[in-house]
């Protein structure tokens, strides 16, 4: 199995607005806005930055793996799978697996 390279950088902030501006002043573009304060920027080459505001948590970034077709991933047996790969409420299929270290990692493919 492999993957597509880096699909996507998901970070929580306690501020949307505060951070996006953090970002846009480093050059990213704003491409979308959501009505619960979270949002994607997007910069000329690279990944898309999603922010979501989680006001009750310690902000985090996650970088989400992109691949092409679920029904390939084939994971080595070494590999943790935390949760298999599952539907999310924005249109995707995701599947959690751990690395050595404790670190998770998010592949993500298109929905069925």
């Amino acid at each position: 199995m492999t993957t597509d390279g880096i699909g996507a950088v998901y970070l929580t902030t306690h501020n949307w607005g505060r951070t996006a501006k953090f970002f846009q002043a480093l050059g990213f573009r704003l491409d979308f806005e959501t009505d619960h304060s979270s949002g994607q920027l997007v910069a000329d080459d690279g990944p898309p930055l999603f922010v979501a505001e989680v006001p009750d948590q310690e902000p985090s970034l996650q970088l989400v793996l992109k691949v092409a077709d679920e029904s390939k991933v084939q994971l080595d047996p070494s590999v943790e799978v935390v949760t298999p790969f599952e539907d999310t409420h924005y249109g995707t299929r995701e599947m959690v697996v751990r690395d050595p270290d404790g670190r998770t990692w998010t592949l993500q493919a298109p929905a069925k």
